[in-house]
């Protein structure tokens, strides 16, 4: 009996005619979006509102729907779920890549949107003495890093995701890279904070070894910098600052590796520090960035280096700063006070 040869070649685990089958839409906007390097908090979000998008009107594909469709959604979300303007926008975001680079559709018109409002309240600022108290009623790591967002102006991912070479202790900066807006700046690095920056690297370093012993596959880089240069995520200039205590899985690889400090411990402990402290202001480690930028004004630095600090983009979302400060405008004196 003659065996044919196909008898020992591997079988696939489809049938001869079979299709492998067809990604689902928000698997195709994951890989849009991961092939476009954006970050996978980004992709949460935007996967987040196509899901709600489809829910809203009873499960139509969007290949289906357009402009209109997307109008009463957005409107659904300013009128009925009373979400702030940066979540509307966010959610108009996440659909227009959506139709523009995974269906490769036009939307259509949207007319005239009912937008949500945008709120003109004033940031919550802690006077120096509020914030003295703060720092001292937190335990010695998270205070630490309260310290860097005050002392530097830091938003509190742009703190937890600093990397070792980012710290020039010699000119005394900080580089802060693809913070907001996907933009690079210098801060400065708070003499005060050296020794202790110091302190935390040699930690860091403990942790590095402990993690090549144990075969992890150390730090995440981003995708272009891990091909091109393989040994890197044991380069000791590209580990975390401030190394999370916990192994984590990458959610995209799946790996097994230390990621930095989880954002909602640093929260967390920012919360109870303001209540060990007594403190009546709803105070978050945002707040300290607020605080650092009120200050800075107060001690007569002009609004232009704050800005430049702060990396904002126009000189306008700075100037919110001095309706807080405690002697707002030239120094105005009340006449009850003369």
């Amino acid at each position: 009996m003659n065996v044919p040869a196909s008898a020992f070649a591997p079988q696939s685990p489809l049938a001869p005619n079979a299709e492998a089958p067809r990604p689902s839409l928000t698997e195709m906007l994951r890989r849009r979006m991961r092939l476009r390097h954006y970050s996978l908090r980004t992709e949460e979000a935007y996967v987040g509102w196509v899901k709600r998008f489809i829910k809203y009107h009873a499960g139509r594909h969007p290949r289906e729907m357009g402009g209109p469709e997307v109008r009463a959604f957005l409107e659904h979300l300013a009128v009925e779920g009373n979400v702030s303007a940066s979540t509307q926008n966010q959610a108009l975001q996440g659909l227009l890549y959506l139709y523009a680079h995974v269906l490769e559709l036009p939307m259509g018109d949207l007319g005239d949107v009912v937008r949500a409002r945008r709120p003109q309240g004033l940031p919550t600022v802690l006077s120096k003495q509020e914030v003295a108290a703060l720092l001292a009623a937190l335990e010695p790591g998270p205070r630490l890093f309260a310290q860097l967002l005050y002392g530097t102006g830091l938003r509190l991912l742009e703190g937890l995701r600093l990397r070792v070479k980012d710290l020039d202790f010699d000119r005394g900066q900080i580089v802060v890279r693809d913070g907001k807006g996907a933009k690079d700046r210098v801060t400065m690095l708070p003499g005060a904070l050296v020794e202790p920056l110091r302190g935390q690297l040699a930690r860091a370093k403990v942790v590095r070894e402990q993690d090549m012993a144990a075969r992890l596959v150390g730090v995440w880089l981003p995708e272009a910098l891990a091909v091109k240069f393989p040994n890197s995520p044991w380069d000791w200039n590209w580990q975390w600052v401030f190394p999370a205590r916990q192994i984590s899985v990458d959610p995209v690889s799946g790996a097994r590796r230390r990621h930095h400090v989880h954002e909602n411990a640093v929260q967390k402990a920012v919360k109870a520090g303001v209540l060990k402290a007594g403190l009546t202001k709803p105070a978050t480690p945002h707040t300290l960035r607020h605080s650092f930028a009120t200050h800075l004004l107060e001690n007569g630095y002009d609004i232009r280096t704050v800005q430049d600090l702060l990396g904002h983009k126009d000189v306008a979302t700075t100037q919110i700063y001095t309706h807080v400060m405690v002697k707002p405008g030239l120094g105005v004196r009340s006449p009850l006070d003369g």
